[in-house]
């Protein structure tokens, strides 16, 4: 029986593990083929290996537009077409308030998590209008809601946030759609580095299972299951939508 996602070819950026690895493989499931694009390649490959069918890795740093541009000419090459482009690639770190961040550690979160945006978008658009095709944007509560010591990243994720609502008015006039998901706290190995970056990371880890009003701090599967649907022909009437897969962090603690 075919997948939601069948025949789809899906461009995923930093889908070698956490969030992205949970994403194409759910992509994969759903019958679709999945381009990961990461500068893990090694781990990019063993993802793009169990997600099986045509999938492939390409190694590209999504903070440099020759190299997303390179990949993206890549995918085209081998498959003809591109139906989604997931932009999934981000950095957390630092833990700081904007005073104490430095401009390098402010440039790079930028880069990475937003300009990352900018390359995709300009390589795939020809490709995305003929499939009339799908964006979806990995962005964070963060973004809506605000953190205390992550300014930087919570600039990035807000931007992301607004980028996705400018998208999608731009491009609905060619039938493509824009959405972001919000996660909260999922356990990623991104996370887990973060934790360990803070004072006292056993308290953070507790935190982070509090938070969440439907139970523990999940893993990525719940994002992928989302993220699944917001691609699909389901979600096809759906466009600028900003969804929390937060398990009600935002409305507050759980206790």
């Amino acid at each position: 029986m075919p997948g939601d996602l069948s025949e789809k070819v899906i461009v995923l950026t930093g889908g070698a593990d956490g969030i992205g690895r949970e994403c194409a493989l759910a992509y994969a499931r759903e019958g679709a083929t999945v381009a990961i694009l990461d500068r893990d390649l090694e781990t990019a490959l063993r993802t793009a290996s169990e997600a099986g069918g045509d999938s492939i890795a390409l190694h590209a740093d999504v903070s440099d537009g020759d190299a997303l541009r390179a990949a993206i000419d890549a995918v085209l090459k081998r498959f003809g077409r591109i139906d989604s482009v997931h932009n999934n690639a981000g950095i957390a770190s630092p833990s700081k308030p904007l005073h104490e961040t430095s401009e390098r550690e402010w440039d790079d979160l930028q880069r990475i998590n937003v300009k990352s945006v900018f390359w995709t978008t300009k390589y795939a658009f020809e490709a995305l209008v003929a499939s009339k095709g799908a964006i979806l944007n990995t962005a964070s509560m963060v973004g809506l809601i605000g953190q205390q010591d992550h300014a930087a990243y919570v600039a990035s994720k807000g931007a992301m946030i607004s980028l996705t609502k400018a998208m999608a008015a731009d491009y609905a006039r060619y039938s493509i759609r824009v959405n972001a998901v919000c996660p909260a706290g999922v356990w990623t190995p991104m996370l887990e580095r973060w934790c360990a970056e803070q004072p006292d990371p056993s308290s953070i880890r507790q935190y982070l299972d509090d938070i969440h009003l439907l139970g523990s701090c999940p893993h990525g599967d719940v994002i992928a299951d989302a993220a699944v649907f917001l691609l699909s022909s389901k979600a096809r009437f759906i466009t600028g939508c900003i969804l929390p897969v937060s398990g009600g962090a935002e409305l507050g603690y759980r206790r």
